[in-house]
């Protein structure tokens, strides 16, 4: 049994068990750590199962939550599912996680599941007023791994949402930001039945979140992810935001990656940093 996410670690330490060569790529990622560690005094590893995007983003969102995002609070939320697939037909290819193959129906009963359980685990995590009782809710929902991969579908099935009003919002000529036509600019991906079909069903399983995804699920939260991208360090791409241009009362996550593949997330801020 494998942790979704490890207990924390001084983050000096935990690059100087895991960078020791003298190669360029071991000092550029030194020196990143370094810059992390001016704000962040810990790491914590996220387990590495093509959903630690998922996982490094919602642990952040919920261990940092005060209050339910306005976008959960709204009547319709739980109603998407059904909403949707009343739309749009090819919804019924859905892939729930190993259970490939259901019928619209389960598709659309569980997937509402998920989103009631989306609902209720950020309101009860959010009115712990504790930091330390906070923690360790998290730690504790992050360790039921029925609930946690329930949590990921809930926000797969956000992403599809978010992207499908993009998509649409494009077509009747709104403004739309530049990474949703990158989105729909692949070969993979040319709407929202493609990306569905050949990118959302395979998260978790065959693959992570691409760079361009990161930014549709950053708008499907409505928070700014904030990413340390290590191996970029010295480069203006070293602390990146998904998305660029976040809107102002976005609440910020912040992850460390080395490869844009793998997530970690650094945690205790260091005092002057908070003053």
């Amino acid at each position: 049994y494998k942790l979704s996410v490890s207990p924390e670690m001084d983050i000096m330490e935990y690059c100087r068990k895991e960078w020791r060569g003298n190669t360029p790529a071991a000092k550029r990622m030194r020196k990143g750590y370094e810059a992390v560690a001016q704000k962040f005094a810990s790491i914590r590893r996220i387990r590495g199962d093509n959903y630690c995007a998922f996982r490094a983003t919602l642990f952040q969102a919920l261990s940092q939550a005060t209050q339910l995002p306005r976008w959960l609070q709204s009547q319709d939320f739980t109603m998407l599912p059904e909403n949707l697939l009343s739309k749009y037909d090819w919804i019924k290819q859905w892939q729930l996680r190993q259970k490939p193959g259901k019928r619209m129906g389960e598709i659309r009963d569980e997937i509402k599941e998920y989103l009631i359980l989306l609902r209720q685990k950020w309101k009860n995590i959010s009115e712990i007023k504790g930091p330390l009782e906070k923690q360790e809710a998290c730690d504790k929902l992050f360790k039921n791994e029925e609930e946690e991969y329930s949590l990921y579908e809930a926000l797969k099935f956000l992403m599809l949402n978010t992207a499908i009003e993009l998509y649409n919002a494009d077509k009747s000529g709104k403004r739309v930001p530049v990474f949703s036509w990158l989105l729909f600019a692949r070969d993979t991906s040319r709407n929202p039945c493609q990306l569905m079909q050949n990118h959302l069903n395979h998260i978790g399983h065959s693959g992570g979140l691409e760079q361009v995804e990161m930014f549709l699920l950053a708008y499907a939260l409505q928070y700014t992810i904030q990413v340390y991208r290590l191996y970029k360090h010295s480069t203006d791409e070293f602390i990146t935001l998904y998305p660029n241009d976040p809107e102002e009362d976005w609440p910020v996550v912040t992850l460390i990656t080395e490869d844009d593949r793998h997530y970690n997330i650094p945690v205790r801020m260091c005092q002057e940093t908070m003053l």
